[in-house]
């Protein structure tokens, strides 16, 4: 099978690039300069055509939370209308799209886990945006599965895990908010279903079953302290940095996307 994925340097293609070796996939990661998702449709479909795909993995985005509320005009250009164009090129391909989207679609108020059919109500730009996406996947093509996902963390790319561990060799001490829970999810497991996901997506091209919107996250919820505190346990019995965690309200770390 081959998976084309978009972008080469995010913390999920590299991933995807070692969990597929040791699986028999050959991944085909594209970024920049042949893939850019805020430039033509035209561009973005000829760029994965040259890859001749079984399957598409649209997992690049614009990620940068906080930055989103200023730079509005392009997280829709990247999230919403690039994520559309990766659609479309799968249809024109007659193959599969995976989606990455996230837990931002929705407002974090419900005390119980989300459900893929509860409704949707982003707080801000970046969420707004991957929305959007979601809608012009579903309008784009009718074989795609959308993955939520939520706090991926990793041994690559910018993310929680790695940025505890290097504050940690700055600091004895940490502040880190303890009032919001997420479900932390390792982007090598999420790899590994994705894999899954698209090898039952190649095999049954008729199976609505499997496609939709399906929510991809670790099992296990934390919130972002405790989630530190975790971290900073394995890093110490693996002889790595570690720091104390002072947990404190949401409300003392204010951010623009708050």
């Amino acid at each position: 099978m081959r998976l084309a994925v978009t972008g080469t340097s995010g913390q999920l293609a590299s991933s995807l690039i070692e969990v597929g070796a040791n699986a028999g996939v050959e991944i085909i990661p594209i970024g920049r300069p042949q893939l850019d998702l805020a430039g033509s449709s035209e561009g973005i479909a000829a760029a994965l055509a040259a890859a001749a795909p079984d399957i598409i993995v649209s997992a690049a985005a614009y990620t940068a939370v906080d930055r989103a509320e200023t730079e509005r005009d392009l997280a829709f250009a990247i999230n919403a209308t690039g994520a559309g164009a990766v659609a479309a090129a799968a249809a024109m391909l007659g193959v599969p799209v995976i989606h990455i989207s996230t837990d931002y679609v929705f407002d974090g108020r419900k005390p119980t886990p989300y459900l893929e059919t509860d409704p949707t109500g982003p707080l801000g730009v970046y969420g707004a945006s991957k929305l959007a996406g979601e809608q012009a996947v579903a309008a784009a093509t009718p074989n795609h599965a959308i993955l939520r996902t939520a706090w991926v963390y990793s041994p690559f790319g910018n993310n929680f895990l790695r940025t505890m561990l290097r504050l940690a060799g700055e600091r004895d001490e940490l502040r880190v908010v303890a009032d919001q829970y997420g479900n932390p999810t390792s982007a090598l497991d999420l790899a590994a279903a994705i894999l899954v996901v698209a090898r039952n997506l190649v095999a049954t091209p008729d199976d609505p079953g499997l496609r939709g919107i399906f929510h991809a996250t670790g099992t296990g919820d934390a919130s972002w302290a405790e989630f530190a505190a975790a971290i900073f346990h394995a890093s110490a019995a693996l002889g790595g940095p570690t720091a104390k965690v002072k947990p404190i309200p949401a409300t003392a770390y204010p951010t623009p996307a708050a």
